[in-house]
């Protein structure tokens, strides 16, 4: 553990989707770095083991396991951070769900409208609720987690690659709002990664084939430091490996 001497030492960090993958690869990392954490995850289990290589590092992490698509719970989290916390420096908004890969015209109505509510609307949801403290701090920053198929059309992505490319969008007017602060907003494009999500949406592929998430945790320390003067942009990794099948 950096503890103290880490690029994050000090300072409170928010992950979305901590539970497993990117998320809790981002949380191990930030734990190095110095971070102090709020894991939030719909599993519970899964975000206890995160919190469990977190704290056996010598990390600290508070837990909120709920569902994004609770949208009361969501416009409490700003207060409760605030009254528990005092600040918010950093938003790694990772969680997000694939959906059923299928014909936009057969998507169910409540299918559609969980992807919405999880990868979007959630996302919005966070951002009013957490804008003050994000702006109150000397170096918010806010990562939001995209994907490729937000700016290529691809049959049977509809839900996915909608809510995803709505989410570009609504990051860039983030981030434009928010140009005269110190607050940074950026979007990050992971490429292709071994996570659960990516093994359901290609189930032929070897795992070993795909880089594991703590191989790109780094990225995100870098978006997340002080020195990061990035404002507004995509960040795509591991271009060069990634093929017309990056999620």
């Amino acid at each position: 553990m950096n503890g103290g001497n880490g690029r994050l030492a000090g300072r409170v960090a928010l992950i979305t989707g901590a539970s497993r993958g990117i998320g809790a690869a981002v949380a191990r990392r930030f734990a190095a770095e110095g971070a102090r954490l709020i894991l939030l995850g719909r599993t519970t289990g899964g975000l206890e083991a995160t919190d469990d290589a977190v704290r056996a590092a010598g990390g600290e992490a508070a837990l909120a396991p709920f569902d994004l698509a609770d949208f009361d719970a969501i416009d409490r989290l700003g207060g409760v951070i605030f009254e528990r916390h005092r600040r918010l420096d950093i938003l790694v908004a990772n969680a997000g769900m694939l959906g059923t890969l299928t014909p936009v015209a057969h998507i169910k109505p409540a299918e559609w409208d969980k992807v919405m509510a999880v990868n979007l609307t959630a996302n919005w949801r966070l951002i009013r609720s957490l804008d003050p403290l994000l702006r109150a701090s000397p170096a918010g920053r806010a990562i939001f987690v995209t994907s490729a198929a937000a700016r290529a059309p691809r049959a049977y992505w509809g839900g996915y690659a909608v809510s995803k490319a709505a989410l570009d969008m609504l990051a860039g007017i983030y981030a434009a709002e928010v140009a005269q602060s110190t607050l940074r907003v950026n979007l990050i494009d992971p490429g292709r990664v071994r996570t659960a999500m990516r093994a359901k949406a290609y189930p032929g592929e070897a795992p070993e084939s795909v880089p594991a998430p703590d191989e790109i945790a780094d990225a995100f320390v870098e978006l997340a430091s002080e020195a990061c003067t990035r404002h507004g942009e995509l960040v795509q990794l591991r271009r060069a490996h990634a093929s017309t099948s990056s999620a």
